[in-house]
């Protein structure tokens, strides 16, 4: 009913621009913030008013003027206020049909407002010689949202990642382990030797090291011995060329230390919730991409230069070219993602990609989907790049302060997570709250829900400042929260001791519980919204404004009265409960029903 409306109301806005000369113009009415201020909202006003020559707020009463002449049933007035906004309030009839559709069983359900569509999602994609930090953290939680909130809106959707498992890095890693984890510091320190002699190297459970901290570890030492040895490198960069040339035993010892890194990486996305269904060997595809780049030669939409390296011709797309191919030959980052993009497009015929990467790759990401349109391999309105902000350390000052390797403020998320699952754990000591092995369990669910909620409560764009105070508070804008006020629904319902078998309608006057069931309405349009965008802050916001306006009507009515209302309100109650759950699914939070 009230989609019908709304969309009744942006033709007539429509029709009424038309008259102004604005053809195809962009409407757009959202849900208003208060309920003072309307159930709808739309600034078509001020963003149309210079175009038109009028004050942004001449304009919306001109376009109320418009809309009263229309009359459209179910809104019941229309007002124009400062700077421009104008504000649509529904009749009594439709909020008490707005509060039905709350009440619904069918309401926090998956829709199907992308039925029918393929996304691929690459996400997280970790660095095989590094342990994950906080910012590969929130790419992973932005990546595993944005899976999520396509899922919960019809689409058919492959999380995938790419393990960028060649190159003089991995070497390193290599070479660091040879080196440095022997049990016998005497032995050689040669591919042939270890290959003969496997158990006198140490394993991540002999250190007694998560095997992720082990090859990083081994890496560190690797850079620092090359810092000091210039030999050493030498003998890193020899790998690298007996790898590429196919040698057994270099390649044995590759595939032993990534063994460990896939190991230990693979233990956190595991704790995390995390997964994905396909993932790229940067091995697999990486020389495939020179043949896209003679293939863009041979059709001149590249162009070679006289030194030999290949250049774009991006100028129609009007930013800066990049090279494809190096004088020598050999390809660069862009000339094997070029491949892949193909690739992924061929195997998973997918309607939509969507990158998760950080900020510094932009323009390389434009750069790569203006070459695969190029190409022919896709569309650049098929590709979508989406960025996030730095992640940064509560300063001394109560401001941002930048992780750094070299400062030493590089955070795991192995130790966040542990952090905050102990500032819990003490509370429930100290509250002697529960059984020891039940306050391990609860700990760390509430642990990941603090820790995963202070994530995504944030414009993804934003940089952001972990602090683990805040992330426990249970007053607070955090995960614990919401998950208090899901808890306090199922409180309630197990008390009641009653089984709600049937729908229960609204009454025609509504009471106290208005603004909460106007709330628990907007829970499909935020869905639309957070998919809309690629990012699920929506619906972390949205938690927060249900449970505050939950604890509010709690705050006011007597639930469990005896009256003839108590099992309308325990359907207020259930429905709370099911939205706060269905929510905290999309962000990837497991519920608890105590806490």
């Amino acid at each position: 009913m009230v989609k019908q409306l709304l969309e009744q109301v942006q033709a007539d806005l429509a029709d009424f621009l038309n008259t102004k000369n604005i053809s195809s113009p962009d409407v757009l009415i959202e849900r208003a913030a208060n309920s003072e201020f309307g159930d709808y909202t739309t600034n078509v006003a001020m963003r149309y008013a210079k175009t038109c020559s009028m004050s942004p707020l001449a304009l919306a009463e001109e376009i109320v003027n418009f809309l009263e002449t229309k009359s459209v049933s179910g809104i019941e007035k229309v007002v124009a206020v400062k700077p421009g906004f104008i504000n649509f309030f529904f009749s009594p009839e439709v909020k008490v049909s707005t509060a039905n559709a709350a009440l619904s069983n069918q309401a926090f359900k998956k829709n199907a407002s992308l039925s029918g569509q393929k996304w691929v999602v690459e996400h997280t994609s970790p660095n095989p010689n590094k342990a994950m930090h906080l910012g590969h953290l929130r790419n992973n939680l932005v990546g595993m949202g944005i899976v999520r909130i396509l899922n919960w809106n019809g689409a058919e959707v492959v999380a995938e990642a790419v393990y960028n498992d060649r190159g003089i890095a991995i070497a390193k890693l290599m070479y660091g382990f040879l080196a440095h984890m022997k049990k016998n510091a005497e032995a050689e320190t040669n591919i042939a030797y270890w290959t003969s002699h496997q158990s006198e190297w140490f394993t991540p459970e002999e250190k007694e090291m998560k095997a992720d901290r082990f090859v990083a570890e081994c890496y560190v030492l690797a850079e620092k011995d090359i810092a000091s040895n210039p030999e050493i490198e030498n003998q890193v960069r020899k790998m690298v060329v007996d790898w590429e040339a196919g040698d057994e035993l270099v390649r044995q010892l590759w595939q032993h230390v990534l063994n460990f890194s896939y190991s230990g990486i693979n233990q956190t996305l595991t704790r995390l919730g995390s997964h994905w269904d396909k993932i790229w060997y940067e091995h697999e595809h990486y020389q495939a991409g020179k043949d896209y780049v003679s293939k863009g030669l041979e059709q001149g939409i590249f162009t070679k230069l006289e030194d030999g390296a290949v250049l774009t011709n991006l100028e129609s797309f009007k930013i800066p070219d990049t090279i494809l191919l190096k004088n020598d030959g050999t390809s660069l980052y862009i000339t094997q993602d070029i491949a892949l993009t193909d690739l992924k497009r061929k195997t998973h015929q997918a309607d939509k990609m969507v990158w998760v990467i950080g900020p510094d790759q932009s323009l390389a990401m434009r750069q790569l989907f203006a070459v695969c349109e190029q190409l022919g391999i896709g569309k650049v309105s098929d590709f979508n790049h989406v960025t996030y902000g730095y992640v940064g350390l509560k300063a001394d000052d109560g401001g941002f302060q930048k992780m750094s390797s070299r400062a030493g403020t590089v955070v795991l998320i192995d130790d966040v997570i542990d952090e905050v699952k102990s500032v819990i754990k003490q509370r429930f000591v100290e509250e002697e709250r529960h059984e020891p092995s039940k306050q391990d369990e609860l700990s760390e669910k509430l642990a990941l829900a603090a820790v995963k909620f202070s994530f995504l409560k944030s414009d993804r764009s934003q940089d952001m400042t972990f602090d683990v105070s805040q992330s426990v508070d249970v007053h607070g804008d955090s995960g614990i929260y919401v998950m208090y006020s899901y808890v306090r629904t199922q409180s309630i319902l197990r008390k009641a001791a009653r089984v709600l078998s049937e729908e229960i309608s609204a009454p025609e006057v509504l009471g106290e519980e208005a603004e909460l069931l106007r709330t628990l309405f907007y829970f499909n349009e935020v869905l639309e919204k957070s998919a809309k965008d690629l990012s699920v802050h929506h619906v972390a916001q949205y938690l927060l404004e249900v449970s505050s306006e939950f604890n509010r009507w709690y705050a006011k009515e007597t639930i469990l009265d005896g009256s003839d209302k108590e099992a309308y309100r325990l359907a207020i109650v259930k429905t709370v409960g099911d939205c706060l759950k269905s929510g905290m699914e999309i962000l990837g939070i497991d519920v608890v029903d105590e806490m």
